[in-house]
């Protein structure tokens, strides 16, 4: 068994994250075989979404709702927090931009607004990477909206990791990681139920670019 490995991996994990980070991430991404991409969930990384755009200048950039949500949380006491949600859904949930514009507006101007100012200026700093999921149906909204996918990922590493307890060495580490990945991507090749609609929305949002395969 063979582990894909280069000093670049390890620096990356010594290096502050900004933009000459992810542009180096992106960089050698690209350098590696990664021709294009269409969609990037982001979840408020500094320097990511620019990063993104100057390697892949035609990447979509989405940030992740559900982040977003956490954070305009942070602001909110806690015994607020489950009145301040459904609030916040009206506004990703609107049929399009305008009326999630609307929403906002309207959310701005309403008590949960009015108690917490952060939120509505955290959500139009971050609305142009908002605005692009709008374009699509609520049932491909779903797959595109958050990251989530990449925590639960995380999650089976780090309880791989927790569980072993200690590593002989770096290889026996990486290994386990590995096995780890390979399993998972086995859970890959079964699509969520949407995947069909979003594949026929991507192939006319995206056209030539999108390879159906």
């Amino acid at each position: 068994m063979s582990v894909l490995r280069s000093p670049a991996e390890w620096e990356w994990n010594k290096r502050d994250e900004g933009a000459k980070f992810w542009l180096r991430v992106m960089n050698e991404l690209k350098s590696r075989g990664v021709a294009d991409v269409l969609i990037a969930v982001v979840d408020g990384l500094k320097g990511f979404p620019e990063a993104i755009n100057a390697v892949f200048p035609q990447t979509v950039v989405q940030t992740c709702i559900v982040h977003l949500i956490r954070h305009s949380l942070e602001f909110v006491s806690w015994k607020d927090r489950k009145s301040v949600v459904p609030a916040l859904r009206a506004i990703y949930r609107a049929k399009d931009a305008e009326a999630g514009m609307k929403a906002l507006e309207e959310f701005e101007a309403g008590y949960w607004g009015q108690r917490y100012p952060a939120i509505t200026q955290s959500w139009r700093r971050n609305w142009q990477h908002v605005v692009p999921f709008f374009a699509f149906p609520e049932s491909v909204r779903r797959i595109i909206y958050t990251t989530n996918a990449i925590e639960a990922l995380n999650s089976k590493l780090r309880r791989a990791v927790r569980t072993r307890g200690h590593f002989p060495s770096d290889d026996a580490a990486m290994k386990l990681l590995y096995l780890v990945l390979n399993h998972a991507a086995e859970e890959w090749k079964r699509p969520p139920r949407e995947w069909f609609e979003a594949k026929t929305q991507f192939a006319v949002v995206f056209g030539e670019r999108f390879v159906s395969q």
